[in-house]
């Protein structure tokens, strides 16, 4: 059985007790699920589902209980709101940037500070392009290139997190002041990477791709793609937890342009609220992705602005707590003016 939060409601308020319920501790309230993986599809009153049996019970919990905040050291983050993550790759062949901090930690550092100065509350740091048809970076290589940007970016006070695959790239990482694992392969790539972070206790951020081991791009046929993502998810948290990481510390992405169709990408958009039921903070990334291009006449990577934007807006509007992206600035300002519509709704 899954669920997936619908008919979200702008006034809670209004109506009687138990009867709606708030998603993941967040901004956003719901009324009913609809319900899939058991028959046909079905819509159920937020207060009929605990007639549905332990399974159903579960997700509920899950889906309703509020997000603990992340205390890396002197900083914290907040999953109660949705949060920008900062794209910063300091690689030769991003598809999104053309290597332009490459061989310049300092410069790379600098730019991540402005994003945060922007508003991002995470700068993710990545030495290793996940574009298809990147070549594989070799491990120290890629330490290289993210460790000295990561010492600078938190010795400046800034959160960081570090986008690998690779245990001693973690490592490295995490020794120089890095706060997060965000690895695309959860956990999976690397046999060494899931003690790495066990034994560091720092949270880490699992995405989902159909072939982790092979790079993430390989293209599989989905029947349902937002259940088997999810079923997938809810595996490999299970295991990741089971080997001792907090669920609490644990955020999921769906993997967003991984091995997925344009159909795909849009469902898994329209299925995001599903993911709150892993009982994880949820990671958006869609920023400048092909998808965008697909549907705005092939607009290539540096015109994808407005659709990155409206992208996020979806995701905060399905309680997503990060929003992985390039145009800091530009979703910060929108992501403002959502929560003051929000905050306006909430109390009438």
């Amino acid at each position: 059985m899954r669920l997936r939060p619908v008919h979200f409601v702008d006034a809670p308020f209004a109506y009687p007790e138990g009867t709606v319920a708030r998603l993941a501790g967040g901004l956003q309230w719901f009324a009913a699920y609809e319900i899939s993986g058991q028959g046909p599809r079905r819509v159920v009153p937020v207060g009929e589902v605990a007639a549905l049996g332990e399974r159903a019970a579960l997700l509920h919990a899950r889906f309703t209980s509020p997000r603990a905040p992340l205390a890396l050291g002197e900083r914290v983050l907040r999953l109660d709101q949705p949060q920008v993550a900062a794209i910063l790759n300091v690689t030769p062949d991003s598809f999104s940037d053309g290597g332009a901090h490459r061989d310049d930690p300092a410069a790379a550092a600098a730019a991540g500070m402005a994003m945060a100065g922007a508003g991002a509350a995470l700068i993710d740091v990545g030495g290793e392009s996940t574009r298809p048809g990147a070549a594989l970076v070799w491990e120290e290589d890629e330490a290289r290139r993210v460790t000295p940007v990561v010492e600078r970016l938190a010795r400046a006070g800034a959160l960081v997190s570090v986008d690998t695959r690779k245990a001693p790239v973690m490592e490295a990482a995490l020794a120089a002041g890095a706060g997060i694992v965000n690895d695309v392969s959860a956990l999976l790539w690397d046999e060494r990477a899931l003690d790495v972070v066990v034994r560091s206790g720092a949270p880490v951020i699992l995405m989902h791709s159909p072939d982790p081991k092979a790079g993430g791009h390989g293209r599989v046929s989905y029947d349902d793609v937002v259940g088997e993502v999810f079923e997938w998810l809810e595996a490999r948290v299970g295991s990741v937890v089971a080997a001792g990481v907090d669920r609490a510390r644990v955020i999921v992405d769906p993997g967003i342009g991984f091995g997925k169709s344009l159909a795909d990408n849009l469902a898994l958009l329209n299925g995001l609220a599903m993911f709150h039921g892993l009982g994880c903070a949820v990671m958006l990334g869609a920023s400048r992705k092909r998808l965008i291009g697909a549907l705005s006449n092939e607009a290539p990577v540096e015109q994808r602005l407005g659709g990155s934007v409206a992208l996020a807006l979806k995701g905060a509007e399905a309680g997503v707590q990060l929003l992985r992206v390039h145009d800091v600035a530009e979703t910060v300002q929108a992501l403002r003016v959502w929560r003051g519509l929000r905050d306006r709704a909430l109390v009438g």
